[in-house]
């Protein structure tokens, strides 16, 4: 199935685990992704694994928290690949630690990286899938924002304004055709993970315990959230905006 067939898909944080198995499955549907990350060569791996399968995409060097680097990258996209048809704004960072252990440059850190850096994207694509009429966002984002989860609480604050901002750009622009849809993941089996675990006092045993608290008994892949994400940046998901959709292996259930 070729959904996206002629499509310009843009993945941030496309280097990583869940970015780039999101990266690799626009691109097997027939996108032209752009891959960003902050680490070139993280992309430019991607971009060679798309490619050895045939497809189309290019590596782009971008931290999404520098509104400068988002201005040169999105206009050297559209240059390369075309204009953005799907946004997945898929970068991020946690740590670790009770709220009153944190410090206020780790909350810049946080907030900078897990909400102001899609703000800096969405201000910069926004505007031409208006002009076009047409665009598909997807933010991922975390069930952290919608349960709270213990030691990640400016992460979870950050992942809840980044639901309550795709509700309010839905309203906003869905008479241009525009639809902004969130992911969140459950605990993924991704180096992010990993990193927060190391900040426990038994990375093991946090891992561990997030395994037998997932229904389904096992950590999500990068694989399982592609699918989501592909779904929601698709044509199938054209009268859908606004919602959130939990991959979590059962750990949440909100109604």
């Amino acid at each position: 199935m070729q959904r996206f067939q002629g499509k310009t898909v843009v993945v941030t944080g496309g280097g990583g685990g869940i970015g780039g198995a999101t990266a690799r499955r626009f691109a097997v549907e027939g996108a032209k992704v752009a891959v960003y990350d902050m680490n070139l060569a993280a992309a430019e791996k991607v971009v060679a694994e798309i490619r050895t399968a045939g497809g189309q995409a290019a590596a782009f060097q971008c931290d999404i928290t520098d509104r400068a680097q988002v201005d040169a990258a999105v206009p050297a996209t559209q240059a390369q690949l075309g204009p953005v048809d799907v946004l997945v704004n898929n970068a991020g960072w946690d740590i670790f630690k009770p709220f009153v252990k944190t410090v206020p440059a780790e909350w810049d850190k946080l907030i900078a990286i897990n909400l102001t850096g899609a703000l800096h994207m969405l201000h910069a694509v926004l505007p031409g899938m208006a002009e076009r009429q047409y665009g598909r966002i997807v933010n991922v984002a975390s069930d952290a924002a919608r349960g709270g989860s213990s030691g990640e609480a400016v992460y979870s604050a950050c992942k809840g304004g980044l639901v309550a901002l795709s509700k309010t750009l839905a309203r906003e622009h869905a008479r241009h055709g525009i639809t902004v849809n969130v992911v969140c993941p459950g605990p993924t089996d991704t180096a992010l993970l990993a990193g927060v675990a190391e900040g426990a006092r038994d990375p093991a045993k946090l891992i561990e315990a997030f395994k037998s608290a997932i229904p389904l008994g096992r950590l999500g892949q990068g694989d399982d959230l592609a699918s989501a994400i592909a779904f929601m940046g698709s044509d199938d998901a054209s009268f859908v905006t606004g919602q959130v959709l939990s991959v979590s292996g059962g750990l949440t259930m909100h109604g």
